[in-house]
């Protein structure tokens, strides 16, 4: 059941919603039980196939979690081999599911040039949102084992982990971030206001994927899918469709995580900031602390620190650096593109503080410097995202080489690969839009922010009334066009993951 289709937006959503806080209304913990099961529905929607998975690493991560939080005779060593050993089993089990057919494939690729006989393989199927859920119970044991952690509710810990609006594709999230809320009797009781502006986002969430994200990705998939059936690309449509692809993978992710964030509102639940105008960025180490902040919170906190962080040493830190965007780039998919892309990160991270630690120090950046920055760190995220969607090695080097137009550069946009199936001028509108919206405004999530920053702007507090309505019609009027734009199956890029 996608966000964006008619069954989720008028009746999923709306009957949750509703049958939330009338249950709320007389009992909070019947409430988080309803909107535990529901998430469980949410998910089996998808595939019941994979819930019983999810209960089982729910069951098992809940019993490890009082087993470490619990027991004070224990001594810090047994805390230590139970957290190791709970660790290993989820690690285990994301390592059979999601990496299994990538080692296969590649021992019968050494079988092969050996000159014998490859194995005979069963694919294993990838179950939905592991990646996800199992960071999530990872950061949860790991909070136990240090002692954050002191809620015990089962009902509580299962709806942390199944909450619908991250389950599928994130934001990863913290046991401290969830818990109190959960906890809080006042999440269980009906919010107008919380519910309005939980609505808006989430309509502009759906904007961004299905007015931008999603044409912007006709065009680039028109491109990678072409290079992947042996089509070189001449160096305008490589450019136009990685430029595209640059611009489809931002609203689609950013679209999600804005109605993650807008679906969790109306149930009065605030989960935590994923984007933060990433595009805006003038240098790589800002890029990540503005892209999928969750991600890279946990990468820092559960990876990069654990390995020494940068308390062992600058080579030793460049090192951890490069393991951890190395061991993301796995996290994000099983294929070499994946580790390529990962380990192209990992390089930018270290050039960037080799050249703030020898080069400009504690020096400020002027503005040429900034939007030569900016104009940079744009080109390093275009080039490494040409790896992190294309099929094979083999295809990104030749839209590599179309790039650099090393594989022709007459013709119009696309005209390799038949020409263009849509309105040149749609095309450019669009990227237009996305390229205004990434560039100039605020993200969305700062919505709240939007009234009392446009009234200190006009100076005129009295005028304060029609910023509401006008934003209520805004979003009504928004989520009219969105809806006329349902039917089609659209899938959010990070489903994959």
């Amino acid at each position: 059941m996608l966000f964006n289709s008619y069954a989720f937006i008028f009746f999923f959503f709306p009957v949750v919603l509703i049958g939330f806080f009338l249950i709320g209304h007389r009992s909070a913990r019947l409430a988080a039980s309803f909107l535990g099961l529901a998430s469980l529905f949410f998910y089996g929607w998808w595939s019941v196939e994979a819930l019983p998975l999810l209960l089982g690493s729910i069951c098992f991560n809940y019993w490890a979690g009082l087993r470490l939080t619990q027991a004070p005779d224990r001594t810090d060593r047994g805390r230590k081999r139970m957290l190791v050993f709970a660790l290993v089993v989820n690690l285990g089990v994301l390592a059979i599911f999601k990496y299994a057919n990538f080692f296969l494939e590649n021992v019968d690729v050494g079988l092969q040039a050996a000159g014998l006989t490859p194995f005979s393989m069963v694919k294993i199927a990838l179950p939905i949102g592991i990646s996800f859920y199992t960071f999530t119970q990872i950061a949860f044991l790991v909070d136990c084992w240090q002692g954050k952690v002191h809620e015990r509710s089962f009902v509580h810990y299962l709806l942390f982990v199944t909450f619908f609006p991250h389950l599928i594709a994130g934001p990863v999230l913290h046991h401290a971030q969830m818990m109190p809320q959960f906890a809080n009797p006042a999440t269980y009781r009906f919010n107008p206001d919380k519910v309005s502006l939980g609505l808006a986002i989430f309509v502009f969430g759906l904007g961004k994927k299905l007015l931008i994200g999603d044409p912007l990705g006709q065009y680039a998939d028109l491109m990678f899918n072409g290079v992947h059936n042996g089509v070189a690309p001449m160096v305008n449509s490589a450019w136009v469709g990685v430029i595209a692809y640059t611009l489809q993978i931002y609203f689609d992710f950013s679209g999600y995580s804005d109605m993650a964030v807008g679906l969790g509102l109306c149930l009065g639940v605030q989960l935590p900031l994923n984007f933060n105008s990433p595009y805006k960025s003038t240098n790589i180490v800002e890029f990540w602390r503005r892209w999928h902040i969750s991600l890279s919170t946990f990468l820092r906190d559960y990876l990069y620190v654990p390995l020494g962080g940068n308390r062992k040493g600058p080579r030793r830190r460049y090192l951890n650096l490069f393991i951890t965007m190395l061991l993301g780039g796995l996290w994000h998919g099983a294929a070499w593109t994946f580790v390529l892309w990962g380990a192209l990160h990992g390089i930018y991270l270290m050039i960037n503080h080799v050249w703030n630690a020898k080069v400009r120090r504690d020096r400020k950046p002027g503005r040429i410097a900034h939007l030569l920055g900016w104009a940079l760190t744009m080109l390093a995220v275009m080039i490494a995202w040409v790896v992190f969607r294309a099929e094979s090695m083999h295809a990104a080097t030749l839209i590599y080489k179309g790039m650099l137009g090393l594989n022709g550069t007459a013709g119009s946009i696309f005209s390799e690969f038949g020409g263009v199936p849509y309105r040149k001028s749609d095309f450019f509108n669009t990227l237009l839009a996305g390229l205004f919206i990434v560039l100039v405004m605020p993200p969305t999530i700062t919505l709240q922010r939007w009234v009392p920053q446009a009234q200190a702007l006009l100076g005129r507090p009295r005028l304060a009334w029609i910023f509401p309505p006008v934003m209520a019609f805004a979003t009504v009027i928004l989520l009219g066009v969105c809806v006329s734009k349902l039917g089609s199956y659209s899938p959010f890029l990070y489903f994959q993951f």
